[in-house]
């Protein structure tokens, strides 16, 4: 059963639930992202922002924010959702990852979305960032209620997929959307080199919030055997620490990270640029790099945002073995090695700076497999959805839109 809110002529009117720029978090960047797709993939499309800040913050936001939600505040949260529904908007779409919509005591999950979404009289596409394998009960609650509160879900993966069948009992089979990336040509490697003042240098990198669960550490105990037999070698770890693991233990990680960089010597063959990093600024670090590395040490993780800006780049990846990783660089498009082994990270990069041939077919590879999940691609595929959504009562078992 079709329903008309307006004229579709007017454009679709869309809320965003979600971290919102300038906050320095991964799924704030993915939703800025996402807006420009939809709005490019329609110039009619009208995207309003319920930004969830932390409490105390207050951030210089721009004209699309129009509510505030203070993080783990359940009342704020209904107050959002009342607010939202006076709105005029057509669909809601809520970006979730667990520490946005509720807090932990003693290791049980209070879920701060339910009650939001119980609220709101509007059709709501949930996205579900993370999708852990093995659940506490109160965590696997909160899923399966996000998903039945929902008008349709929304994973970045097979596998996401996957787990929600077997772990969570659900039956509908949610919209698989690939990880959105920019529209990349791979080009100028030299001439990028020589703009980030590294001309000569063979770049190895990994770019991101940096935080202990990213492994850079294992990377680094990797560089001598590469700098044994590649003494042009270069690994650049690219981003600013976590704000909130700075705001809790400061920069004991970098600096631990640091120490190790002069214990083995490599003061030539590491650095760090300690920035947050700009869609442009990545772009630029990816078109230098020679080899990506994802060393993370989450097997459970389910998307990750630089591991698609580096397929989107065509470059030859080497991570470790976590969901996301094993589901884009499946069939020889990159090469996956142990969680927590410096020597197995050191032999993969070595494998390909010693054998050009196969570097230059994994880039192939990995180009060829992103290049229908670029931003104007996906953006096209997520407005479908939410139209979809907007004008009917909900989308069943069977959805795609990938």
């Amino acid at each position: 059963m079709f329903k008309q809110v307006h004229d579709v002529h007017d454009g679709l009117r869309i809320v965003f639930v979600t971290t919102n720029l300038p906050r320095r978090c991964g799924i704030a960047t993915f939703s800025a992202d996402l807006m420009g797709a939809v709005k490019a993939a329609d110039s009619r499309v009208r995207c309003r922002v319920a930004a969830i800040d932390e409490p105390n913050e207050v951030r210089p936001y721009g004209g699309e924010v129009r509510w505030r939600i203070r993080q783990g505040d359940a009342k704020n949260y209904c107050m959002a959702a009342e607010a939202i529904n006076r709105s005029n908007a057509d669909v809601v779409n809520v970006q979730h990852e667990f520490g946005l919509y509720g807090t932990w005591t003693e290791g049980v999950y209070d879920d701060h979305l339910r009650p939001f979404l119980e609220a709101l009289r509007k059709p709501v596409v949930t996205t579900l960032h993370t999708v852990p394998p093995d659940p506490t009960p109160s965590m696997r609650e909160a899923i399966r209620s996000a998903i039945r509160l929902s008008a349709a879900t929304v994973v970045m993966a097979d596998a996401a997929a996957g787990i929600l069948a077997d772990t969570y009992g659900i039956a509908d089979v949610p919209v698989v959307i690939p990880h959105g990336m920019p529209a990349i040509h791979p080009h100028g490697r030299v001439r990028m080199k020589e703009k980030l003042g590294v001309p000569g240098r063979t770049i190895i990198s990994t770019f991101g919030l940096v935080d202990p669960r990213k492994g850079i550490e294992f990377m680094i105990e990797a560089m001598p055997a590469i700098v044994a037999g590649h003494p042009a070698a270069l690994y650049l770890v690219a981003g600013q620490t976590h704000p909130e693991l700075r705001r809790r233990d400061g920069e004991v990680y970098r600096n631990q990270l640091i120490e190790t960089v002069k214990r083995l010597g490599l003061e030539n063959n590491v650095s760090f640029i300690d920035e947050y990093m700009a869609q442009r600024d990545i772009i630029e670090l990816l078109l230098a790099s020679d080899v990506y590395v994802t060393p993370y040490l989450d097997p459970r993780q389910i998307t990750s945002g630089t591991l698609a800006y580096a397929l989107g780049a065509g470059k030859a990846i080497v991570s470790t073995a976590y969901l996301h990783a094993q589901e884009a660089l499946a069939d020889g498009r990159g090469i996956l090695v142990p969680f927590r082994h410096s020597a197995a990270l050191a032999e993969a990069v070595n494998s390909l700076l010693e054998h050009p041939d196969r570097k230059q077919a994994l880039e192939s590879a990995s180009y060829a497999y992103a290049a229908d999940m670029s931003w104007p691609r996906t953006g096209e595929h997520w407005l479908a959805l939410m139209r979809l959504v907007a004008f009917s009562s909900r989308v069943g078992s069977g959805s795609s839109a990938a």
